[in-house]
């Protein structure tokens, strides 16, 4: 089993910048990528960008590409996401996952995944 605790939600104005930490504890060896999902109500939780554990790969959604960068600290288990430039569409629950990813093309595929963490709140106001 793994868990996963994000932290580092909160609410900024346009144009500013938050950094969500997600840290994995558990079954570390279970899972090779770990992922950052959001969810806006009424809509599709949508993958914003996907850390290979084994190597130097991070997938990106086009709607953060240049925005957001992903991190993944192995020795702390920890996976960071540092957004800048923050929009009000980008007010949402974001997620952390983790899970074995067998093909690349599905790293931002929420149901590739099979551990989640409890979310937490981005609200970024005009």
């Amino acid at each position: 089993q793994v868990r996963l605790v994000e932290s580092g939600g909160g609410s900024v104005q346009t144009g500013g910048s938050l950094r969500l930490s997600c840290v994995a504890s558990g079954y570390i060896g279970g899972f090779n990528y770990m992922a950052w999902f959001r969810q806006a109500p009424g809509k599709e939780r949508e993958g914003l960008a996907a850390v290979f554990k084994g190597g130097p790969r991070t997938d990106y959604a086009d709607s953060v590409k240049g925005r957001f960068a992903a991190s993944l600290d192995t020795d702390k288990n920890t996976l960071y996401l540092h957004m800048d430039s923050l929009k009000p569409e980008d007010t949402a629950m974001y997620y952390c996952a983790a899970g074995l990813i067998y093909y690349f093309s599905t790293s931002l595929t929420a149901t590739a995944y099979e551990y989640w963490g409890q979310g937490t709140q981005v609200t970024v106001s005009s």
